[in-house]
């Protein structure tokens, strides 16, 4: 029952990869869009699309750490 409820409770905590999914793809459309619109500061675009990046990539981590916790701790 105890193993049941940790892997219920480690896909649970794995739903908000959907969202960074999501999230991932807002920034860099919008990287494209900004470009497309204004070529001449892509450059300082692509800086803050990476930043984002990294912002929206360590909800993954968190959430997979989470998970971990769940199922290993």
């Amino acid at each position: 029952m105890l193993e049941a409820a940790k892997l219920i409770g480690a896909g649970c905590a794995t739903i908000a990869l959907g969202g960074v999914g999501c999230g991932l793809g807002v920034v860099f459309g919008s990287l494209i869009n900004s470009a497309a619109r204004n070529p001449s500061v892509t450059k300082q675009l692509v800086g803050y699309a990476l930043l984002g990046f990294a912002l929206t990539e360590s909800i993954a981590l968190f959430t997979l750490l989470v998970a971990f916790l769940i199922l290993f701790g």
